[in-house]
Formats: C-alpha cells, structure tokens, sequence
C-alpha cells in the first residue's frame, strides 16, 4: 500500500524499508533528466545492490551501487540513501562511472 507522496516503497537488502518520495522523485529528474525511465533500476539497486557504502561525513547516508553492463558508459548506479529516526528514504539518484565512499 502506497502512501501519499511516495513514488514507492521497498525492503533493501538488509531487511530495510526504503521510500522515495514524489518531491525527491521531482527533484532527481529535476537534476539528472536522463533518470526519467529508471524507477525500476532504482528499486533493482537497493534490492540487490553490487555493494553499500558509507559517507565519510555523514553516519546517517548510505550509497548502494549497482553495475549495468548494458549503459555505454557511466555504468553504475547510485542511489543515495538517508537513514533518520527509524525512516530510510532515497535523497537522490544517478549513474555515475566509480563507486565512492567508504566500505
């Protein structure tokens, strides 16, 4: 069941509930416009993710990253996850051609 104002809902790879909101939906493809047909990636990533890494700065921000082979270049997708007060939902996302952050 969907709530208001999210574009969907998923249990990630270590059994946690992951939103993306319609505003953080607006504002990824406000950004990455090329983002626009990738829900069902989005969803594959923090599901099955290649690996999940840390923020050097912030303890509350996790990275999953996912590689698609099929992408020219630019191939793996990151998808920024906030972990605050029990809530886990996605901030932004968008391909880019390195994992960064710390394991």
């Amino acid at each position: 069941m969907f709530k208001m104002g999210v574009e969907f809902e998923v249990t990630d790879k270590t059994g946690k509930r992951i939103h993306l909101s319609k505003e953080r939906w607006k504002h990824i493809l406000a950004n990455h416009p090329y983002m626009f047909d990738q829900l069902d990636n989005i969803q594959i990533t923090l599901k099955r993710p290649l690996t999940i890494r840390f923020d050097e700065f912030d303890e509350n921000l996790r990275y999953y990253f996912k590689y698609f082979k099929e992408r020219k270049s630019e191939n793996y997708l990151l998808v920024a996850v906030k972990y605050l007060n029990n809530k886990c939902f996605v901030i932004t996302s968008f391909y880019t051609d390195k994992i960064k952050g710390l394991k």
